[in-house]
């Protein structure tokens, strides 16, 4: 299910990193924060190997929080990044592409936006979702939007009577 060079993950256990070697006996994986991991060969019989080597694509799944005062403008904001992302020149359009109102959420009203890029790299893939990221920002600021953050409204009952009269 792999070879030298092939980044490797297990979910039952603590393995995840980059095959260096393969003898008969154990394989050598190096982890990212560069520490050799031996694995006895036996231990891939009886455990889950997921090979992110040889993914497609790499997913983009984010869910974007607007203020409960900019609702008039979600459905121009999620018709404006759907445009943008099937423009976009590194994401991969043949793939499922959603950016749809997901919730009404306590401080904001959020929308989900998921896609894949062409790239596998991790590090392109980083740069791609960057630039996906801020052009979403500019049109929520483009449509005189703001994202939410929480915020708490505080409503007072107003009567003629100071703080402390009864």
């Amino acid at each position: 299910p792999f070879e030298i060079g092939d980044w490797v993950r297990s979910p039952d256990k603590n393995i995840e990193g980059t095959v260096e070697s393969i003898s008969w006996r154990l394989t050598k994986i190096r982890t990212f924060d560069k520490r050799p991991l031996y694995v006895p060969n036996s231990i891939f019989n009886t455990i889950v190997i997921e090979n992110a080597s040889r993914m497609s694509h790499r997913r983009i799944r984010e869910v974007i929080g607007i203020r409960y005062c900019d609702i008039g403008a979600v459905t121009k904001i999620i018709d404006d990044v759907k445009n943008m992302l099937a423009r976009h020149e590194e994401i991969a359009s043949d793939q499922t592409m959603i950016v749809n109102l997901t919730q009404f959420n306590q401080s904001s009203v959020d929308f989900m936006v998921y896609t894949f890029t062409k790239t596998t790299n991790w590090i392109k893939y980083q740069e791609v979702k960057q630039d996906v990221l801020l052009k979403i920002s500019e049109i929520i600021d483009k449509n005189k939007a703001e994202m939410a953050f929480p915020t708490k409204t505080v409503h007072l009952e107003s009567n003629d009577k100071g703080p402390f009269e009864k």
